[in-house]
């Protein structure tokens, strides 16, 4: 019986899903536990497919809370641009081109009715000033459906319905890299149709926790080691979600903090770290400032190869 019960205290699900989850839900995020999930019209999340990546009833109800002067018509169409198949892009190509509709907006060509002429109109899909505009939805063990094989992820973020977030976890005595490698590497093979869609992932084992987008080799994955710029360091999976996915937070870096590059080996897509994203926050604070300040922002300090170019970038 104890050990059993040792065995329950530091498994994937208790020692580090439930918990993270539990915070999730502190922050601000809804929860379902998608795992006996019925599919159908009717239900929660209105998928009628496993092979949907998104939820269609709350992408619906988003995009009409978001355009109320909006015809039906035309948030339909915005709803077919957003959730298109774009398996005939390369991945990387894929999530920057939903990426730009998301923040940018949807156009999309109306016939105005008094006259006929067409006129170009933009859906919105987020809010990104106010935040209790969009709905946050943190869902639990999704069953997805690719061409061959069924994965079932450990935890999505849905922003008005979307999948913008992807966590995977592991227990305690198993290292950080087997989510990236037994699951993340799979899930990119297995039910692609996610990854368009996806902001971030993090990837935790309680003790380690990482960060980075979905298509990033794993030497890239990085800690979250501050909340504030003049906080403790502490690397901890709390710091992790409060950093990252406060739905404040978690809009400013998608918004803001996401860099698509064409770089040597191709396109790339970067992710902010902790002191990109802190230090840039803090200089825009300055400007804000600067008349009180008498003209001085402060200094902006980098070690070498930490990204200043890109920081500089994100200021910009």
């Amino acid at each position: 019986m104890v050990q059993t019960s040792l065995s329950s205290e530091f498994s994937e699900d208790m020692a580090v899903e439930q918990p993270a989850l539990a915070l999730l839900q502190l922050l601000g995020w809804q929860h379902l536990n998608l795992r006996e999930e019925k599919l159908g019209p009717d239900n929660l999340t209105g998928r009628t497919s496993f092979h949907q990546a998104w939820l269609p009833a709350r992408l619906r109800a988003a995009l009409t809370k978001l355009n109320p002067v909006l015809p039906v018509e035309v948030l339909k169409l915005a709803e077919q641009a957003l959730t298109q198949d774009r398996s005939a892009l390369l991945p990387v190509a894929a999530n920057r081109e939903f990426y730009q509709l998301i923040r940018d907006g949807v156009r999309v060509e109306v016939k105005r009715p008094d006259d006929g002429k067409s006129e170009t109109v933009t859906v919105r899909v987020i809010d990104w000033r106010d935040v209790a505009a969009n709905d946050f939805l943190v869902a639990s063990q999704v069953w997805i459906a690719g061409l061959l094989h069924k994965r079932r992820p450990d935890t999505i973020g849905f922003v008005n319905g979307l999948p913008l977030l992807l966590a995977e976890w592991k227990a305690l005595s198993k290292p950080v890299f087997n989510a990236y490698d037994e699951n993340l590497r799979d899930y990119r093979d297995t039910i692609p149709q996610l990854f368009p869609f996806n902001g971030f992932v993090i990837l935790s084992n309680g003790h380690e926790s990482l960060m980075s987008g979905s298509h990033t080799d794993f030497d890239f994955f990085a800690p979250w080691k501050r909340l504030d710029e003049d906080g403790p360091e502490d690397p901890s999976l709390e710091t992790m979600l409060r950093a990252t996915c406060e739905p404040a937070r978690l809009l400013d870096l998608i918004e803001n903090f996401l860099l698509f590059d064409e770089a040597k080996g191709g396109l790339r897509k970067v992710v902010g770290k902790y002191h990109q994203v802190l230090g840039v926050n803090r200089a825009m604070t300055a400007v804000k400032h600067v008349g009180q300040n008498k003209g001085r922002l402060g200094v902006f300090w980098h070690t070498q190869g930490s990204g200043k170019s890109l920081s500089m970038l994100w200021f910009t």
